[in-house]
């Protein structure tokens, strides 16, 4: 049995991280069978991060490097279909989510409107979570954006960066469909990962704002959501 372990699941959706929920979202919308596993403990997790698949004798780290494990180990047909050209907009699309995942981040576990909102929704739906777990994790974070380079700018700065992100993607969507026609591909679990750790977020963050004023992006995350389910035993749709 495949096991994913990843960040515990809120606001409604299988994981509030943007990385282990683009797993899921992959692994749910291929019919995979497996056991999800929600952890805050990274000791054992390759690099010491979240999410990580436990396959068989093989551990496998990072998000992106999981799931062209499991398209190439169990033969996946997901985007099987797609032109060079179409991979080459995946690849771009992924990179920048990733530069979005700071911003998004930023709001939880920085920015003072919103950290004490954020920490008591997370105690109040894990409670083996404990506060000083959450502070300890908020100061490790606030060095991470540090060395980064995000936490040296001012919170509108770091909001519109994320923004423009967001941008992009919402006018690539559309109004029908899913990136690469009728049926979603990898990407499309990809953009869920991220747009549902803010559109199901209840925090009117600012990148909140921006999801709630673009339809297509409302429209594709509530499409994959009922697709993926919220836990990995839900009933296909």
């Amino acid at each position: 049995m495949l096991t994913l372990y990843s960040y515990p699941d809120l606001f409604g959706v299988a994981d509030n991280n943007p990385f282990g929920l683009k797993v899921f979202a992959f692994m749910r919308l291929c019919g995979l069978a497996f056991d999800h596993r929600h952890v805050l403990d990274t000791s054992l997790a390759p690099r010491g991060q979240l999410p990580y698949l436990v396959d068989g004798d093989q551990t496998i780290g990072d998000s992106d490097s999981i799931i062209a494990h499991l398209t190439r180990q169990y033969d996946l047909r997901i985007d099987r279909a797609l032109s060079r050209e179409d991979l080459n907009l995946d690849f771009m699309v992924r990179r920048t989510l990733d530069d979005l995942y700071w911003s998004m981040s930023f709001s939880r576990w920085r920015d003072e409107r919103f950290w004490p909102s954020f920490r008591d929704a997370v105690l109040a739906a894990h409670p083996d979570v404990r506060a000083s777990d959450l502070d300890a994790a908020r100061e490790y974070n606030r060095l991470r954006y540090h060395y980064q380079g995000i936490g040296r700018y001012e919170p509108e700065q770091i909001y519109a960066r994320g923004i423009a992100d967001l941008r992009v993607v919402a006018d690539m969507l559309g109004d029908t469909g899913y990136v690469f026609g009728r049926d979603p591909a990898t990407v499309d679990a990809v953009i869920y990962g991220f747009i549902a750790n803010i559109y199901f977020y209840q925090i009117d963050t600012p990148l909140k704002q921006y999801v709630v004023s673009r339809p297509s992006l409302v429209r594709h995350c509530e499409a994959i959501h009922q697709r993926v389910g919220t836990t990995a035993s839900d009933s296909p749709v």
